[in-house]
């Protein structure tokens, strides 16, 4: 019988391959679409906000500096990705929007790869999918939690 204790011996490899295999395949998309992996990961989480973002607001997203996240979206314009355009209710607000073409290429690509991670959780239950779901969530949450601590030296959270 497989204890606890069996489990989480088990579970930290584990753990670190599957966050190491991420990295990889994030630098293999990027590799693809010859870009920088962070500049991928940028642009995949703007498609989730619900509009154009602030530059502040990419660097909360992506937990770089006010400079390297300037410094990002000027990569990503120059590249034809994202465009800068002042807000309408703030002028002097700039917001940063992913342009459709954009979103069409990374569609292509998401939506070739998509078939095969689908495929993954095909066969679970609706309950392991709640449970990959609130695993998932937790994560997030931790992650966000950790990289503060390193930015603060690794000082208690």
């Amino acid at each position: 019988m497989t204890t606890r204790d069996d489990l989480m011996a088990e579970l930290w490899p584990a753990s670190r391959r599957y966050l190491a295999s991420y990295v990889l395949f994030n630098q293999a998309v990027a590799d693809h679409l010859g870009m920088h992996p962070t500049d991928v990961q940028c642009l995949s989480l703007l498609t989730l906000e619900d509009g154009p973002v602030t530059t502040g607001r990419i660097a909360e997203l992506t937990g770089l500096t006010s400079g390297s996240a300037t410094r990002l979206v000027d990569r990503l314009e120059k590249a034809g990705l994202v465009a800068r355009r002042r807000d309408e209710a703030d002028r002097r607000r700039v917001l940063v929007a992913v342009l459709p073409n954009a979103l069409e290429h990374f569609g292509r690509v998401w939506r070739t790869l998509g078939t095969d991670w689908a495929a993954v959780y095909a066969d679970d239950s609706e309950a392991e999918l709640a449970f990959l779901l609130h695993h998932m969530r937790r994560v997030v949450d931790l992650s966000h939690r950790q990289i503060a601590r390193l930015a603060n030296g690794l000082e208690p959270a």
